[in-house]
């Protein structure tokens, strides 16, 4: 595969594993990243020491003109022929009433206007009806979509249900234009994101829980999205894949 592969929030977890495995398959990596740099640079130089393509670009997706710097700036290694929508945030554990409106804002517009902006700059450039020559989208949704997780983030399942819409909303919209749209919808994967949430222990916790008997891996998840975007997946849009090891 050729071409530029944006991928946001990717300095750690899924983001970084998919940026991997994303150059190993021929993709030029522009690694999004908002405020630890030295996580991305490093990702970058992993991609470069084993022969890759990647630049780290700093840019906020909850914010509409760093996401069109971000951009401009990946505009500069080439065409972009990908999209992943993998920047997302998660806040402590709590019930919906207990929530701050602060928070609630800040959920939505990273998760959910942060992946509709960073879409609609990436189906400027690729679709056919602006002179693009095609490409694809990959959301990251999450199991929570499907589950709700009520007395924990329901802001956050809310806005990952939100990303199931926008999938298949705008995999439809731009079917005949060159550009397939998909996500994924991870389960319990073993990343950092379960501290932000005040459970650093979760997959240990919740691993009996799974049919599989295990978390996932972020690399797992990577397969699966870099499948979604390749030719080998070029008669499927507009698909919600599970990778949840059975849950």
């Amino acid at each position: 595969m050729s071409g530029v592969l944006l991928i946001t929030g990717a300095s750690r977890g899924i983001g970084a594993a998919c940026a991997r495995l994303g150059a190993r398959r021929g993709y030029h990596v522009a690694v999004n990243y908002v405020a630890n740099e030295e996580a991305a640079n490093l990702v970058v130089e992993e991609i470069r020491a084993e022969g890759g393509k990647a630049e780290a670009i700093q840019g906020d997706v909850s914010k509409p003109e760093e996401v069109e710097n971000l951009f401009s700036q990946a505009d500069l290694l080439g065409p972009l022929t990908g999209l992943i929508n993998n920047a997302g945030i998660l806040d402590m554990a709590a019930r919906l009433d207990e929530m701050p409106l602060e928070r609630l804002r800040k959920v939505l517009d990273t998760n959910v206007l942060g992946s509709m902006i960073c879409a609609q700059h990436a189906i400027r450039r690729m679709s056919t009806r602006y002179g693009g020559k095609g490409g694809g989208i990959v959301n990251l949704s999450s199991v929570a979509a499907r589950l709700g997780a009520a007395g924990q983030y329901v802001d956050y399942a809310t806005s990952k249900g939100a990303i199931d819409s926008l999938t298949i909303g705008l995999a439809r919209e731009v079917a005949d234009e060159g550009v397939r749209v998909n996500a994924v919808r991870p389960g319990i994967i073993d990343t950092d994101i379960h501290a932000s949430g005040g459970f650093p222990d979760r997959v240990e916790k919740l691993k009996d829980t799974i049919p599989i008997k295990r978390g996932g891996t972020p690399e797992e998840v990577a397969n699966g999205i870099l499948w979604l975007l390749g030719d080998e997946a070029s008669y499927v849009t507009g698909v919600v894949l599970d990778i949840t090891g059975g849950r």
